[in-house]
């Protein structure tokens, strides 16, 4: 099974130098000793409590935004404690928004297990979050106003990216609603997880902004790329093809569907809406896979990977830049 590290990138012969591999190696023991603070700090004295708090911990996950804020912190000091506990803020906040996501968007499945709101219910699952999101709030503390005051802002736009799911549109284009939407919902806290990487390091100041565009776009880039792997059956987790779709959550490909007239589209997009029966929505899904739409989104990915890429311009040269960069490079690879 590969690390999480090479699972990004992080791994190879970019990264063969003794130099590089030191700090990798870092990284990767840091992700080790991240699991153990997080089992720690989702124990729970009611039993009910915590079997719930812990559920998706157990499930797994890819640990994407600890990784990006282990490595922005060799910027400055590297992994220490106080950088272990930043990356604790920033998983647990993660996991506590896919609770309440999950509830929002009545997502049956979740990291290949059943969501935690089909099996203890909608009112658990809400509070469930609500307890992480308070053990988050306990590990920011001790790391002081400044890193309170950026987690704080990444849960009102985190808030404010779902409000804006739920309320729709509006009068407003629904393609940059959707973006929008994704940036607030992924990106802010991918964002966060690379901005507290410098800050938490003590890392030269000016890297802040360049990390955190970074993390924004590459965080829009990541969503828009499961748009597309929606698409295709995931054998690992037994998830069928076009899942959102048939859950009826906007995605991009369908986004751009809708804008689409011809007739060839039209009729798609009446098939995907009201199909015949299962089969017919199964045929409807294989060919939304294969329509010009899905091209158009990894294109859309690519630009916002692109945007990424051009934000890492103020940081020096050196395994922390190339790290970002073969992590940027592995979000639009999965569409390959």
């Amino acid at each position: 099974m590969r690390s999480t590290a090479e699972a990004f990138g992080l791994r190879g012969a970019r990264f063969a130098l003794p130099a590089d591999r030191r700090v990798v190696d870092e990284v990767e023991r840091g992700l080790a000793e991240l699991e153990t603070l997080l089992e720690q700090h989702l124990r729970v004295t009611d039993p009910v409590a915590d079997a719930v708090a812990r559920y998706l911990l157990e499930a797994g996950g890819k640990r994407a935004r600890p990784l990006l804020l282990l490595l922005t912190a060799h910027l400055g000091s590297g992994v220490d404690e106080r950088v272990l506990q930043a990356a604790g803020v920033v998983e647990l906040t993660h996991i506590a928004s896919l609770y309440h996501d999950d509830v929002m968007d009545e997502a049956d499945t979740r990291r290949g297990v059943p969501s935690a709101h089909t099996v203890w219910g909608n009112n658990v699952a809400i509070l469930a979050g609500d307890l992480l999101f308070a053990r988050a709030g306990q590990l920011t503390a001790p790391l002081g106003a400044e890193v309170a005051e950026l987690q704080s802002r990444t849960f009102e736009r985190l808030c404010l990216g779902q409000l804006h799911e739920t309320l729709g549109p509006g009068d407003g284009d629904v393609v940059d609603h959707y973006l929008q939407v994704l940036a607030d919902k992924t990106g802010s806290l991918i964002a966060a997880a690379a901005e507290l990487g410098v800050v938490v390091s003590g890392a030269d100041a000016t890297y802040r902004e360049a990390v955190r565009e970074f993390g924004e776009r590459i965080g829009v880039a990541f969503q828009l790329v499961d748009d597309v792997i929606d698409l295709s059956s995931d054998p690992e987790t037994g998830k069928d093809a076009g899942t959102d779709v048939r859950a009826g959550v906007v995605t991009l490909p369908t986004l751009l569907l809708a804008r689409r007239t011809d007739e060839a589209s039209v009729a798609l997009r009446a098939r995907l809406q009201s199909p015949a029966d299962d089969a017919d929505l199964d045929a409807a899904i294989a060919e939304l896979s294969a329509h010009p739409v899905v091209a158009e989104t990894v294109a859309e990915a690519e630009r916002w990977q692109r945007e990424a890429l051009a934000a890492l311009a103020p940081l020096p040269a050196g395994t922390v830049r190339r790290g970002l960069e073969a992590f940027a490079e592995h979000v639009v690879a999965r569409t390959r």
